[in-house]
């Protein structure tokens, strides 16, 4: 019997140490935290003041909960110190009892980000040139950030951008890893033209000013297009005089650069190659 009295004492006391952070939402005043949001690059140091309740009013039993961090308390208030942020998830809890007996608790939002370590594009399933009138995927890789839930991936071509998305529904708090895709259509003005994407922490006010933003490389997209004709003066129908020279200009633009293959009436062959054919004398063909 006295072994089971003893397990029973135990356990009421450990119960007592959680009913503090228990939450009444019948409380007045509640305490304040300063400022009532923390945002800390993992291993900076930060601090916040909480104020246990307004001046004048009674309490007993301040504190304040925390997994990481020293806290001190000088009269109502309690100052909560960390030297280095080590954690992911924090969340401080400031707590006492008033006149009434009434459990007052209020937490401080926390959030705890990193910068990218690295962030890089490529084309998705596809290496060499591209074709015209095809469609690709862009792969933007962001490497090692947190949170993701404040993370925006944008995609540029040049100084244009195509497209923005964030992390939706996703409540991680540790660094991981993100890949986000978009799709384009080449056309022939794309050839040589630079993609790359860009990271950025959106932290809010209370976050670093500029937000935390890393780009990742430029890469060169090369893109392969038929042939067309440049514009030239020359009419269908060309007039010259017996044994004047004829000049033909067939020239044309395209990827890979266009070869030209010419033929000649009167069944002769055709050993001319260039964009220009020139013809000395009519007499000739």
């Amino acid at each position: 019997m006295f072994f089971h009295f003893i397990l029973l004492g135990v356990s009421l006391s450990f119960l007592h140490g959680f009913h503090v952070l228990s939450q009444d939402d019948s409380c007045a005043d509640k305490p304040v935290f300063s400022p009532s949001r923390l945002v800390v690059k993992h291993g900076d140091p930060a601090s916040a003041t909480c104020t246990i309740c307004q001046p004048g009013c009674n309490f007993t039993s301040p504190g304040l909960e925390t997994s990481v961090g020293n806290h001190v308390l000088n009269g109502s208030r309690i100052l909560w110190t960390v030297d280095r942020m080590t954690e992911w998830d924090v969340i401080p809890m400031c707590h006492y009892e008033d006149a009434n007996a009434t459990q007052c608790l209020s937490k401080l939002a926390v959030t705890v980000y990193k910068p990218p370590d690295n962030v890089s594009i490529t084309f998705a399933h596809h290496t060499g040139p591209m074709l015209e009138g095809h469609q690709y995927t862009l792969q933007c890789t962001v490497q090692n950030v947190a949170p993701v839930e404040n993370l925006t991936v944008t995609f540029y071509k040049g100084r244009t951008q195509l497209g923005q998305t964030q992390i939706e529904n996703n409540t991680q708090k540790k660094p991981t890893n993100v890949i986000k895709t978009l799709d384009v259509t080449v056309r022939k003005d794309d050839d040589r033209v630079q993609y790359w994407c860009r990271a950025k922490l959106e932290l809010g006010p209370e976050g670093p000013q500029p937000p935390p933003v890393v780009t990742s490389q430029h890469i060169t997209g090369t893109v392969y297009y038929k042939p067309h004709l440049e514009k030239s003066s020359q009419s269908d129908q060309i007039t010259v005089k017996k044994r004047d020279p004829l000049q033909l200009n067939c020239s044309a633009v395209g990827n890979p650069r266009p070869s030209y293959t010419w033929t000649l009436p009167l069944a002769q062959p055709s050993s001319f190659s260039d964009s220009v054919l020139t013809v000395f004398s009519l007499l000739t063909l």
